[in-house]
């Protein structure tokens, strides 16, 4: 396969980019960060890339809840006008390929059921959820004129150390190798913790499935179908890296959602994933990193918030 991989420099990029490599796919990656930065939202830097590609992994965004609240206007520039270019630079340059776009949990909003499946109401509560599901449209679209396309819903995917500092896993096991105090906002608060390995899989077998000529995949979203709080979380953070640290709450924010646990099922069914890692491996992989490899850089979304 030859990939066109936006956001290739990010946390799901990384992983997805290195699995790709293994399986000797061929990929050209398109970020603004890295040896050779390129925006989205540049419509000639896209179709230059997109020439003679079977398809495309489109992971660019503006990916931070918080980011997307405090630069709504950004948000919806690059995860909805971004989309709408790379889709325009398909159609010019190779129109015959497919397209797999990494949409979110954050479409759904609050959930009407503990385990969210993929055709409950769509009613995201920021911006960059809104921006996510007009991106889903966007798709949609675009397969009605012919685009063979898939769309993956990621949940709270984590490792890595593309991974952002501040997220609650790796900034929670950072915390409590140091012994500071762990501070959580909004403590019931639960979510569908995914390790970043099993994500770049089930990208990785949809793309498979879209270069055989699957063309009529429904919508699915990447989940273990467990919840568990931010307290939690804490809780077993301290208990993997062995520490003593304190755990504090604070509110939470009004921007977000009051929990996310989504339904397995259909992955398994329509492409044949289930996640490998579970979330107490996958916590002591963070901490290992961490031990050996020292805390994450800090990053920006994309550099535009400079």
């Amino acid at each position: 396969m030859r990939l066109l991989v936006t956001g290739h420099e990010g946390l799901v990029g990384k992983a997805f980019c290195d699995l790709c490599s293994t399986a000797g796919a061929e990929v050209r990656g398109l970020d603004i960060r890295g040896a050779d930065p390129r925006d989205i939202r540049d419509l000639d830097a896209v179709t230059e890339l997109s020439d003679d590609i079977d398809g495309v992994v489109h992971l660019a965004a503006i990916s931070r809840v918080a980011w997307g609240e405090s630069h709504p206007d950004l948000c919806a520039s690059v995860n909805v006008d971004g989309t709408a270019i790379v889709l325009e630079a398909m159609r010019r340059r190779s129109p015959q390929a497919w397209m797999l776009f990494a949409s979110s949990r954050e479409v759904y909003g609050n959930p009407v059921r503990p385990q969210v499946r993929e055709d409950d109401p769509l009613e995201p509560v920021n911006h960059y959820g809104r921006s996510k599901l007009e991106g889903e449209r966007l798709i949609g679209a675009a397969r009605t004129a012919g685009l063979a396309a898939a769309i993956l819903r990621l949940s709270n995917v984590y490792g890595g150390r593309a991974d952002h500092p501040d997220r609650a896993i790796p900034a929670l096991t950072g915390r409590a190798l140091e012994g500071d105090v762990l501070r959580i906002t909004g403590g019931s608060h639960y979510f569908d913790f995914v390790h970043v390995q099993d994500v770049a899989e089930a990208l990785f077998k949809t793309a498979n499935l879209l270069a055989q000529g699957a063309n009529d995949l429904p919508t699915v979203h990447l989940t273990t179908g467990i919840a568990t709080s931010l307290l939690e979380l804490a809780r077993l953070a301290v208990a993997v890296t062995g520490s003593v640290s304190p755990i504090e709450e604070v509110g939470a924010r009004d921007f977000d959602v009051s929990g996310f646990c989504g339904d397995p099922a259909a992955a398994a069914r329509l492409i044949g994933w289930d996640p490998k890692i579970p979330l107490r491996q996958g916590l002591a992989m963070v901490a290992d990193d961490l031990r050996q490899n020292g805390p994450l850089p800090a990053a920006e979304p994309f550099g535009l918030l400079r």
